[in-house]
């Protein structure tokens, strides 16, 4: 109790359940650490102890990611301690961690995608040869649509029905922290929901099905991000994760003259610099065909 996260983790609800869950073990590890030491409460923390915390996880080898979000974690813990008068003021304050080590997201070649959209799984599975060819609209669907809007695997798992417009071709979208968006859809995407829809979904849904659940199982629940992963396992020629499709959505996009500010709209980012990293990817793919095909490269 004396550390109050409980309340602390209550008071953070706008954040997505997965980063909660991050969020309170970062801090639970935390509190073990600095309990050894004899510290009892947060008003006990100093900034000292904080940055000798980080430098441990450092010393055990953690990655630089995970070091800057346990800080990240304590900053906001603390800032929340310093509204409450739990601390007298904030240790936590500017607290600086290894920034993490820069990667350029995954983007898929054009043969590849084109293997994963255009194709189809060749294992006989369980089932009549109408179960898997339901099965098959609805994996259509769901790729087109990773791809075709760019959207978090999150974000098609949680897609009612109501959410999509075949006619305006429009999917309402709720993102990050609850902040809904409207995204398109091209006119494959749209051609792989309606057949879906068509047929497909009321064949696969059961007693155990959301009314409103665009995506459903093999067993008739809401999709969720491991039968997602399980589609692309099916269907990649290459091991392939469900985010790269949203990062070659938008390279390409950029590739073929998109503004940026359009792109961070499409993709729901808070802010253009996360949408520029894309950018970056594209100057790399032009250096590579550059480096490939100029004879004198």
């Amino acid at each position: 109790m004396a550390w109050h996260l409980d309340e602390y983790e209550r008071s953070m609800g706008q954040l997505a359940s997965s980063s909660l869950v991050a969020y309170r073990r970062d801090l639970e590890a935390f509190v073990r650490w600095a309990e050894r030491l004899g510290v009892a409460a947060p008003g006990d923390v100093d900034r000292v102890q904080l940055r000798r915390y980080l430098a441990a996880l450092a010393t055990r080898r953690y990655a630089r990611a995970s070091i800057a979000r346990a800080a990240a974690s304590l900053r906001s813990y603390f800032a929340w301690c310093a509204r409450r008068g739990l601390v007298a003021t904030d240790p936590a304050r500017r607290l600086s961690a290894p920034s993490p080590a820069s990667r350029l997201p995954t983007v898929l070649d054009h043969a590849d995608l084109s293997a994963l959209l255009d194709g189809r799984a060749h294992d006989q599975g369980k089932g009549s040869d109408r179960r898997r060819s339901d099965r098959d609209r609805r994996d259509d669907a769901v790729l087109e649509l990773l791809y075709g809007s760019g959207l978090r695997v999150a974000e098609l798992c949680a897609l009612d029905c109501v959410d999509v417009d075949l006619t305006t071709r429009l999917l309402t979208v709720v993102g990050k922290g609850d902040k809904q968006r409207v995204v398109v859809m091209n006119q494959r995407c749209a051609e792989a929901v309606a057949a879906w829809l068509d047929g497909p979904r009321d064949r696969l849904s059961g007693p155990e099905t959301p009314p409103g659940a665009l995506f459903v199982n093999q067993v008739g629940r809401r999709i969720g991000p491991r039968d997602v992963r399980r589609i692309l396992d099916r269907r990649s020629p290459v091991p392939t994760h469900p985010h790269a499709l949203r990062h070659t959505f938008a390279t390409h996009l950029l590739d073929g003259g998109a503004d940026l500010r359009v792109v961070q709209e499409l993709l729901g980012h808070a802010s253009l610099r996360t949408t520029q990293v894309y950018t970056h990817v594209s100057k790399e793919r032009l250096l590579a065909v550059y480096g490939q095909t100029h004879p004198r490269a």
